[in-house]
């Protein structure tokens, strides 16, 4: 077997463009510090143009190649599997807006443009892309594309695939697919720019996109509530739908447990006097001058609270004081992080069954575990939580059980109809999840669509398939 030659990548790629050894050391692991093989080497191509010429030597040679955005996924899915011989392919030079259209209501932008960036380009121009996450300061488009991104306004606009209008990808042999076409109507066959969509660079690497944006929003009005318990949660969510229509536009969820985990370890006052056991953060928006959005929410809470379905509640009178209701929900994971050991589950169930499946994989875990802390958190509106557990109270670890926990946990999801990732993809984690979980069909499927557009298997291996 030919041994990997780094030279031709230095010469292509020149100092700034090419990581060896200790510089490429910032690359090579994954947020979570679980997974990550050494590469070759890290390539930063600077276009599409040195991306296809990448690509092109590393078929040449063999190698495998793992695309990676801003590296903040949590399953793995942008470092290179253990035993794979390749190299990791980054986008971070690659962060340029290319352009903004006022006219059409699209940005078309390199993969590796970082979310906040854009959307500070985007709000100077009157715009926005509804897409709003807590990593958006480092994760980069391309990936948010990879992995089909959710975050806290999924409810209203959809995933990242429902911002995606166009793609341009490099395929595993180099040669570059223009379908850089900036059209809401499109229906010439497969819609193949959906294939890349969720595909976490097994199909190609993804190296411009054109995104749909909406006029940005001139008013929000916020507010944060505390309710009896989770079912209070759905059906005031619900009302709310009916309530405020289309300026509805998060419906966030959180335990009081939760929010004492922040609150221990992060110096920030209690937000509301009467205390959960579950907290919903609920915000509307509008694109159009003098709506009375506060008036609108006030007279829906009022019926909220005259029925007993909301117990207490705050709406936000300042920018600053919305800012510090979202910083709660945003910061949930910092909290339980600094409480020490924790299993990360991101699941999903239809909204209506949100408290069978929370009661049911609370109960499931306490049989397992006693003691157990349990904070499920995450969005009201489509059914995503975040179902995240920390060791009994005086206890560093979960004992050897955290296999046990995480199948239960992962099995009752589904069993309600749901689904064991929601939206942080499969990467390198959850593929025996899958192919457990979901039907041999669909698994078959996914392979066939892989070995047709990468026969030799060299696209990120070990991940999704």
């Amino acid at each position: 077997m030919t041994m990997p030659d780094p030279a031709p990548f230095r010469a292509l790629l020149g100092p700034a463009g090419w990581r060896e050894g200790a510089d490429a050391a910032g690359f090579t692991r994954d947020w979570l510090d679980r997974y990550g093989a050494a590469p070759l080497g890290v390539a930063l191509p600077r276009d599409t143009g040195q991306v296809a010429a990448v690509m092109r030597l590393c078929a040449e040679q063999g190698l495998a190649v793992t695309p990676q955005g801003g590296n903040t996924g949590l399953n793995g899915g942008a470092v290179l599997s253990a035993g794979a011989q390749g190299i990791i392919l980054s986008l971070a030079r690659m962060t340029r807006i290319l352009a903004i259209d006022p006219v059409e209501y699209t940005v078309t932008v390199e993969a590796g443009v970082v979310l906040a960036a854009l959307h500070e380009a985007l709000g100077e121009q009157g715009l926005t892309l509804p897409l709003h996450l807590g990593s958006e300061g480092s994760a980069r488009i391309g990936g948010l594309i990879a992995t089909n991104a959710g975050g806290s306004h999924a409810m209203a606009h959809g995933m990242m695939e429902a911002q995606v209008l166009g793609l341009e990808a490099v395929l595993p042999d180099g040669r570059v697919w223009d379908g850089l076409r900036a059209l809401i109507k499109d229906n010439a066959g497969y819609q193949l720019r959906r294939l890349f969509c969720g595909a976490e660079g097994t199909l190609g690497v993804i190296t411009r996109a054109v995104l749909r944006t909406r006029p940005a929003p001139v008013a929000q009005a916020t507010a944060l509530l505390t309710l009896p318990d989770l079912a209070a949660a759905v059906q005031a969510g619900a009302f709310l739908r009916r309530r405020t229509g289309e300026f509805l536009s998060a419906l966030e969820f959180f335990p009081e447990l939760g929010l004492a985990l922040l609150l221990r370890h992060v110096p920030l006052p209690r937000p509301v006097e009467t205390r959960g056991p579950v907290y919903l953060l609920v915000e509307l928006a509008t694109s159009i001058p003098g709506m009375g959005l506060e008036e609108l929410l006030e007279a829906a809470l009022a019926d909220l609270l005259e029925e007993g379905s909301v117990t207490d509640g705050v709406v936000a009178a300042t920018g600053a004081q919305r800012a510090a209701i979202w910083q709660l929900r945003e910061e949930l994971p910092e909290g339980q992080r600094r409480e020490g050991a924790q299993i990360k589950h991101d699941v999903a169930v239809p909204v209506g069954r949100l408290p069978e499946f929370v009661a049911r994989a609370g109960a499931a875990a306490a049989d397992i575990l006693p003691g157990v802390r349990v904070n499920p958190f995450g969005h009201l509106g489509d059914g995503n939580v975040h179902f995240n557990l920390s060791p009994p109270e005086g206890r560093a670890d979960f004992g050897g059980l955290a296999g046990a926990l995480s199948d239960a946990v992962y099995d009752l999801a589904v069993d309600c109809g749901g689904t064991f990732s929601a939206e942080h993809g499969l990467g390198q984690s959850k593929i025996a999840l899958a192919d457990r979980l979901r039907p041999g069909a669909e698994r078959d499927m996914m392979r066939a669509i892989r070995h047709a557009l990468d026969p030799e298997g060299r696209m990120n291996p070990d991940k999704l398939v």
